[in-house]
């Protein structure tokens, strides 16, 4: 447990946004007002599940407004967040899950917001303590949030007066170029599936490496071509821009597979864990890892080095490069709710360069088993 905060230290926060969670059973509500429900849902478990969520809310509304006076906040529903809302705010509040978090991460973009998140409704009723599984795969494990709806009080006064602990997470930096744009996507925090639109088609891309180039060297003189730590294939011999500046794209290959995943450390866990990928026990490690899903090769899938071509590590400073050779396909960032579409010929560029995000760490909860 934390050590005892005095309320009389110095507030670290005063001005707070409240990013509150909408359930499943308030999304399916609205649906069924419109005959749109679906027949099976389960509406007491929904209902159970929003009223812990809508329980925990208010007791952090509650504390906000009787134990630290101090503090002015404001609430946003997670769907109507938006970059206007961030205005003099010098800390965000997630509350819900761990998508909570990754959606309020996606807007603090510049790294200058600390985030916290508080998990709303952890396992903790009798029903809950009945269930046998280790798990439960309908809830969020909630391993973004620093505390849960039981030890929040505690957390929330850590945070505010300078107690909590800061941590600083690397994120994914994405820029895709089409023929007429170069959109930066928001930093992901989890991870990035780069994908055909449907998952019965073959994704195809031509992945390799980018090194930059001097401005006055020949594109035809093979000498400017820099040597990659990665020998996945001989050099493909392209010159790419982002940004205006020129590289050369170096040690690629064909790929036919069903899409790649990329992630940061704390993402290793989740969907690149479930793939086939490695752990990454140093969360703050500037690494990303990439893993082609389903590679159909023609040859052998190690390098002349025995090393596996389908996982590896974007190390700090390299840039992954990708040119879609589908016709249509899709970037889903940190889930499926926030996408970026393909179109054939689009080139994709992938780095650590992101900021990092701030978000204050876990702290242990005693009613968790």
């Amino acid at each position: 447990m934390m050590s005892h905060v005095n309320l009389g230290q110095t507030l670290r926060f005063r001005n707070l946004l409240v990013v509150i969670k909408q359930t499943a059973y308030e999304e399916y509500s609205q649906l069924k007002l419109r005959g749109q429900a679906p027949k099976a849902l389960r509406w007491k478990r929904l209902e159970s599940r929003f009223q812990a969520h809508k329980s925990c809310v208010n007791d952090l509304l509650e504390i906000l407004r009787t134990k630290h006076k101090g503090v002015n906040f404001s609430c946003v529903n997670r769907v109507e967040l938006d970059r206007q809302h961030l205005a003099d705010v010098d800390l965000v509040v997630a509350v819900g899950g761990d998508g909570t978090v990754l959606s309020s991460s996606h807007f603090l973009d510049h790294g200058t917001i600390p985030l916290m998140g508080v998990n709303s409704d952890p396992m903790v009723t009798l029903e809950d303590r009945s269930v046998k599984k280790k798990s439960d795969e309908r809830r969020s494990h909630g391993a973004l949030c620093m505390c849960t709806a039981l030890n929040m009080e505690e957390g929330l006064a850590a945070v505010l007066y300078g107690d909590g602990v800061l941590g600083s997470r690397n994120r994914i930096h994405c820029t895709v170029k089409s023929t007429f744009s170069e959109t930066h996507l928001v930093p992901g925090l989890n991870d990035l599936l780069i994908a055909n639109l449907s998952p019965a088609a073959v994704s195809r891309f031509r992945m390799g490496w980018l090194q930059e180039r001097e401005q006055n060297s020949s594109p035809y003189n093979n000498d400017s071509v820099k040597s990659s730590t990665h020998s996945l294939s001989s050099t493909y011999g392209t010159i790419s821009r982002f940004g205006g500046i020129p590289y050369d794209v170096t040690n690629s290959i064909n790929v036919w597979s069903s899409g790649m995943w990329v992630s940061t450390a704390i993402g290793a866990t989740a969907a690149m864990a479930a793939a086939g990928g490695k752990a990454m026990p140093d969360l703050a490690s500037s690494k990303l890892q990439y893993y082609i899903r389903e590679h159909m090769v023609e040859k052998m899938r190690h390098d002349d080095d025995g090393h596996d071509i389908d996982n590896g590590m974007i190390e700090e400073g390299e840039k992954m490069h990708l040119r879609w050779n589908s016709q249509k396909g899709r970037i889903f960032i940190d889930g499926s709710h926030l996408i970026h579409n393909l179109d054939l010929g689009d080139e994709i560029l992938i780095d650590n360069s992101a900021p990092p995000l701030q978000i204050f760490e876990k702290i242990r909860d005693d009613h968790q088993q």
